[in-house]
């Protein structure tokens, strides 16, 4: 492929630039004088008594354009919306020809937020074909002044930075040119900009911004989402004294002087990008969670569980269940872990960003994501390689461990190269198309070139290869696309987001969360724009989707995606009907149909759409659908595709949380459990009677088997078992040498080896015959119970608060706001009709047993508000390693409701007889838990008490 070929006259570009130039229609414009004047840009004046005035041409402009917004007439701001993918870097450069074919203007800087922004804007305005593009056009190029950071130098001259310094003094003489600097925001910010140096320039100017403001420059700004008024880049671009500010982008923050929208619906339904198909990866109904590993020290690796919507942390040591982290991961635990992976019982090898399904955890969530995406590329790759045109497809995975991808030995590279392998193989063997099948065959020749990554630490890379790779992924798209080069799939960190592009991007595999701040639009962002053929050609007038693979914590995805386009695009929402004819319904019909509100409502009135309050009559929301359908033109359905149902949601009462909120936060502190010993020999003494304890289970009986027998009786075949596999005793068999037995315990055990060593001597155990790893598992599950059952009479405890982040929590968003919503499935697997209590947070009865029922459905004039507690949202650090979680949360009123009362239940649907011995001591824990703070009291509530019995004992007992 040579270059790409634009063309010239696409309507939604045109008509930009046109609303753009349009704005200085008639304006004064003053030639610049003085000695420096063949260096400075003409000067438009928005304030001179000329028969147009600048706020009248922006009115006009968005009368034409159908834009609703407030005009600041003193403003020196223009803004531009052109969703993403739709060429926003062309127009703005198309508009900077015409500014200049018009008025005569010169000079331009381009501000851009990022490193990666300013590198694709660099290439496109320098590229081959666009410089051809503009010069057939105008008969002029763009000169380009990047400014770059400033290396290090022997000199101790210091000079102004080239690019300042080669723009400022570029002169009107050169007449084919126009001069254009190019800048990201870190430099905007740096020192550099702001300090005075030995040279200056015009003779007077020793400082970067005063020398451009002097210039009278126009300023582009891409994304301006990115530069808040209310940030440093924003005052230090007023230095630059920009003559006018013209803003592009997607996504703004307000707008100021809008002239122009490209909408969202306008460019899915207008086929000015790609549709978009979400893959959403999901397991059995219910089971949808996530383990992230967030990070390992070596020491101690830190879990974050994802599950309906809510996340926690688990800090983990070496033999330490994930059990803790998940009830469904009972039997696995981690075996290993260094500075950057941890090796789980399974023999699964972690790296920080590894996600696992607790239900399911023989793979990794990546893997089953990363098959998925290649085997859909090559499907995808083999219909549009087989056309008489060919189009190149390529996909972009996001992903969070570098290393894993970067090593030879990654996890995640081979990972990639080995299912790339299989699928090509496997296409090979039935491909009857000469050019596919020669270029599968190419591709085996060597797989790892058909991958490429681009991260930001690869900028202080020397790599040769590396360089090769990044070369090719920001600065060459026509070598990316060239029908003889097998790279077809890009890794990124993010880096690659805005101002990055490439057209062929038929696929994004997100294996990484996208942070917060980024909209589902700006994701897909990057393979939004339409494709363009081997020759460079765009392709339009066909439907080309974009694949988005995501995880389940994303079920939601398209749902989100297609709201966000209709939202911003301002259409209304034909499958929620309203209550009433809102201000923006009768706003967008007065818009769209040209009409008042007073000739609408006669209207309305004559047909019986509305009663006096604006509330739909029967019928009557049904009569504005068929008499004003313009106004529910949202993105087509054929365009962003749903694949999923959302889960049982039940509803919030969120007016009840304010008195429930400060008991939540309370039982959402991050805490620790600390063991309190003196002294070492305190806990060595603890460490030998438990050892005296276990002296039974050190036995000489051989290896326990599990055996059967069949046996055939009155002419049925049957089998007798015999005896457990291993039972619970400690095996006499020695695998290990006695050094390394006890290094493993100690790991395990977390206790130092002089420790473990002595306590073995003095309990007169030979170890000697049990050196072996089921011995060291065995320790340590009984020891973890020996704690549990030991702390509080034998050692104390005590809880310490270790951070002050609580939200986001199962009730709350990372604001700590109250959600509307939370998953049913959190609150009870079993759902009744009945009516909740009045004081009940939530509005729906989901439980999980009889007495819980029982409990959410009465009402009791001493309880402000109680509330069931989600699961897996409050853990109780319990000795040992485990955890416990209490049910149900009662905010009570006594002393004549003048003081609250906290109270936090454990309810137990059976007797306490019967209660386990490990619940017991659970309990026990949650008791000292809450009995530290004057504010909370704890219950175990059984089958045989009556919940209004325990709060009126706990009232009385505070009077």
């Amino acid at each position: 492929m040579k270059g790409f070929n634009f063309e010239k006259n696409l309507q939604h570009q045109t008509q930009a630039v046109k609303s753009t130039v349009s704005v200085f229609d008639n304006l004064e414009v003053e030639n610049p004088k003085g000695i420096d004047k063949q260096f400075l840009n003409p000067v438009i004046d928005i304030y001179s008594d000329v028969k147009t005035s600048y706020a009248e041409n922006i009115y006009a402009l968005q009368k034409q354009n159908g834009i609703d917004q407030k005009i600041k007439r003193n403003s020196n701001i223009i803004d531009i919306m052109m969703e993403t993918g739709t060429g926003k870097t062309y127009t703005y450069t198309k508009t900077i020809f015409e500014l200049n074919k018009n008025y005569g203007l010169f000079k331009f800087i381009v501000i851009v937020p990022t490193l990666s922004i300013k590198a694709g804007t660099v290439d496109f305005l320098k590229s081959d074909s666009a410089r051809a593009h503009f010069k057939e056009q105008y008969g002029k190029t763009i000169k380009l002044h990047i400014v770059e950071s400033k290396k290090g130098g022997k000199n101790k001259k210091t000079f102004m930075p080239p690019a300042v310094n080669s723009f400022v003094n570029a002169g009107v003489y050169e007449k084919n040119n126009i001069q254009v600097m190019v800048i990201n925001a870190g430099m905007v910010n740096s020192e550099t900009m702001r300090k005075s140096f030995d040279k200056g320039i015009f003779d007077k100017h020793t400082i970067p911004f005063k020398a451009i403001s002097a210039v009278s420059p126009f300023v582009i700004i891409d994304e301006p989402h990115k530069f808040s008024k209310a940030n440093k880049t924003w005052e230090n671009i007023q230095k630059m004294k920009p003559q006018f500010i013209l803003r592009y982008g997607a996504t703004f923050k307000e707008y100021e002087n809008l002239v122009y929208t490209l909408t969202a619906v306008d460019s899915f339904n207008r086929n000015l990008v790609k549709g978009v198909i979400g893959h959403i990866t999901e397991f059995e109904s219910g089971k949808n969670a996530i383990v992230k590993l967030n990070n390992t020290d070596g020491k101690e690796a830190t879990f974050e569980l994802l599950e309906d919507k809510s996340k926690k942390l688990f800090k983990l040591t070496r033999k330490e269940s994930l059990q803790r982290v998940h009830s469904a991961m009972e039997d696995l635990y981690i075996e290993s872990l260094n500075k950057s992976k941890v090796v789980l019982s399974n023999g699964i090898e972690l790296s920080k960003g590894d996600k696992l399904n607790p239900y399911s955890y023989a793979e990794k969530l990546q893997e089953i994501m990363i098959q998925k995406a290649i085997k859909s590329h090559f499907e995808n790759e083999k219909q549009l390689l087989t056309r008489p045109v060919k189009i190149k497809p390529i996909t972009l995975f996001f992903i969070d461990n570098i290393d894993e991808y970067r090593n030879d030995d990654g996890y995640l590279k081979n990972t990639i190269e080995k299912l790339i392998q299989a699928e090509v193989e496997t296409l090979l063997k039935t491909e009857k198309n000469t050019f596919y099948k020669a270029y599968l065959e190419k591709t085996l020749k060597d797989i790892s070139l058909t991958h490429a990554g681009y991260f930001s630490k690869d900028n202080s890379e020397k790599d040769e290869a590396i360089e090769k790779e990044i070369n090719e992924i920001l600065h060459d798209k026509q070598a990316m696309l060239d029908l003889d080069n097998p790279r077809r799939f890009i890794f990124s960190k993010w880096t690659l987001r805005e101002g990055w592009d490439n057209p062929n991007v038929f696929q994004i595999c997100k294996l990484r969360s996208s942070g917060s701040d980024i909209s589902k639009l700006q994701e897909v962002g990057r393979g939004l724009r339409l494709p363009v053929n081997e020759y460079g050609n765009r392709v339009k007038d066909e439907q080309f989707y974009l694949n988005y693979f995501v995880d389940f914590t994303e079920s939601d995805f398209v749902d989100k995606l297609v709201n966000e386009i209709n939202e911003k695009s301002g259409a209304i929402s034909i499958e929620d009907i309203p209550e009433k004819l809102s201000d923006d319904i009768v706003k967008k019909i007065c818009e769209l149909y040209e009409t008042t509100e007073d000739d609408l409502f006669e209207i309305l009135d004559d047909n019986s759409v509305v009663t006096r309050s604006n509330k739909f009559k029967e019928g009557g929301f049904d009569f504005i659908k068929h008499n004003y359908p313009k106004i529910f033109e949202g993105v087509g359905s054929n365009k962003v595709r749903k694949s999923t149902d959302k889960k049982k949601q039940v509803s919030i009462r969120t007016e009840k949380y304010s008195e429930l909120k400060e008991l939540w936060e309370k039982l959402n502190e991050k805490v620790i459990l600390e063991y309190k010993f003196e002294k070492e020999e305190q806990f060595k003494l603890l460490f030998i009677n438990f050892l005296n304890e276990q002296n039974s289970h050190f036995t000489i009986e051989g290896i326990k088997e599990k055996t059967a027998q069949i046996k055939i009786t009155d002419n049925i075949a049957g089998a007798i078992e015999e005896q457990e596999i291993y039972g619970n005793e400690i095996t006499p068999i020695s695998t290990m040498k006695y050094s390394s037995f006890m290094k493993e315990l100690a790991k395990s055990l977390n206790i130092n080896i002089k420790t473990l060593n002595s306590s073995f001597v003095d309990s007169n155990i030979d170890i000697n015959k049990f050196l072996n790893i089921a011995t060291v598992r065995i320790i340590k599950q009984k020891f973890e119970n020996y704690l549990m059952f030991n702390a509080i009479d034998k050692f104390g405890i005590e809880y310490q608060k270790v951070s002050n982040e609580i939200h986001p929590t199962k009730f709350t968003d990372e604001k700590g706001d109250v959600l509307k919503e939370i998953s049913a499935s959190d609150v009870g697997v079993m759902y009744s009709k009945n009516k909740v209590a009045d004081r009940y947070l939530l509005d729906e009865l989901f439980y999980d047993s009889e007495l819980e029922k029982e409990n959410i459905e009465q009402n009791l004039k001493e309880v402000v508000v109680f509330s069931k507690i989600p699961k897996n949202s409050i853990k109780i650090p319990v000795a040992g390693g485990k955890s416990y979680s209490p049910d149900f949360a009662y905010v009570l009123d006594y002393e004549d409701k003048s003081k609250k009362l906290y109270f936090v239940v454990e309810t137990k649907n059976t007797t306490e007889e019967s209660l386990r011995n490990e619940e017991k001591q659970k309990i026990r824990h949650a008791e000292k838990f809450f009995g530290d703070t004057i504010k909370i009291k704890f219950r175990k509530q059984f089958s045989n008490k009556k919940i209004e019995n325990l709060i009126r004992e706990i009232i009385v007992n505070q009077k």
